[in-house]
């Protein structure tokens, strides 16, 4: 059955933007990430406007992340005070990004922006993600993972000291403002919750434990990937309601599965699962960019 998007100008089967939508909920149930760094370049390969895509698929990150949320609250896995600072910047770092987003827009560079944004972060933390967590699986064996979280860094040197109770750490309130702001930039330009880049950074940067990890990054991507959706919304007019109910399904019923499925492995399987997506998708995007297409030139058809 095909349904037709008006903001996006396309005719796309509804099933398989369920299906999208689905298993993007899915990852974000089982890894705490909201699933933009996967749901736009989807889109992207259904014809689905470069603009349309990010300001769209905003929704299905909310959608999916309030989903998987509702289950670790349940468990008691979210630190809910280092979820306020991280949003804290988060919202900041949304201004800005919108501002470049739109700038970037007025010139006809949101496309290239976008893509080689996936590229240069996906590759960076991807790559990491996956020799860290081979490491950690190498020495699980030895109980060695833990410990190594727990050295004194560059960032318990800091000012403005708190204790989180929930993660066990007492840290300054700087780091976690920082990581939200930057991803905060990237979801606004890149239409995805950050979580790609907020969980590793909550991992590696932070010290927070992995039982806590994933429910607190779903709590920042709800509230910051909902305000890109209403700056995306207001400024650009290019969320296409459509498209945002039937990835909003998919994503809901998608997380539920994925956190049951999360709560059955391991956190060093779960993070390796997570690097090897997101280098899978670094990889895809890099070669479409790198491929020069069968077809120079363009022809679409008005309807």
């Amino acid at each position: 059955m095909h349904i037709y998007l008006p903001i996006a100008e396309v005719s796309v089967n509804a099933f398989l933007l369920l299906g999208i939508g689905g298993f993007v909920g899915l990852l974000s149930g089982m890894f705490g990430v909201g699933g933009g760094f996967l749901i736009t370049p989807l889109l992207f390969l259904i014809n689905i406007p470069s603009a349309v895509a990010v300001a769209t698929s905003a929704n299905q990150v909310v959608a999916s992340s309030v989903s998987g949320l509702m289950a670790h609250l349940r468990r008691k896995t979210v630190d809910m005070k280092m979820g306020r600072y991280l949003l804290g910047g988060g919202i900041a770092g949304s201004a800005l990004g919108m501002v470049i987003f739109n700038y970037l827009k007025s010139l006809g560079q949101v496309d290239l922006l976008v893509q080689l944004c996936y590229v240069v972060f996906l590759g960076i933390i991807g790559g990491l993600m996956l020799i860290e967590s081979i490491n950690a699986l190498m020495k699980d064996k030895n109980q060695k993972v833990s410990t190594k979280r727990r050295e004194r860094t560059w960032i318990h040197k800091l000012p403005y000291k708190t204790r989180f109770s929930a993660s066990g750490l007492y840290i300054s309130i700087i780091p976690p403002i920082l990581v939200g702001f930057a991803v905060g930039i990237l979801s606004a330009i890149m239409g995805v919750g950050g979580g790609f880049i907020m969980v590793p950074a909550m991992i590696y940067v932070l010290g927070m434990p992995t039982k806590v990890v994933v429910g607190t990054s779903l709590f920042q991507i709800i509230f910051v990937a909902g305000f890109n959706t209403m700056l995306h919304a207001t400024t650009n007019f290019t969320v296409d309601l459509p498209l945002a109910l039937l990835l909003l399904i998919g994503g809901v019923v998608g997380a539920q599965i994925g956190t049951r499925i999360g709560a059955k492995l391991k956190a060093e399987q779960l993070r390796i699962f997570l690097a090897l997506m997101v280098v899978a998708v670094c990889v895809k995007i890099a070669l479409e960019l790198a491929i020069e297409p069968s077809e120079l030139y363009l022809i679409t058809q008005s309807h």
